[in-house]
């Protein structure tokens, strides 16, 4: 099973699991493809502080990672 630290950084998580920009970019987080976004914000931005400025519902984002194999780390 995947383990995922919502602590960690968005950038770190990514480099981890590739497959993550798919799943932020369907829960709503099209910026994440963006070119330069992940070296920029995603080195400060963690998955629950994007959810939280964004206004999405963290559990709906806990429960799609799990849905794709994961396990969270909080």
């Amino acid at each position: 099973m995947k383990r995922i630290d919502f602590k960690r950084n968005l950038k770190d998580l990514v480099e981890e699991y590739p497959e993550i920009v798919g799943i932020m970019q369907r829960l709503g987080f099209t910026e994440i493809v963006k070119p330069g976004m992940l070296n920029t914000v995603g080195r400060v931005m963690t998955i629950p502080k994007g959810a939280m400025l964004r206004g999405f519902d963290i559990e709906k984002i806990k429960n799609e990672f799990i849905k794709n194999g994961f396990e969270i780390i909080e």
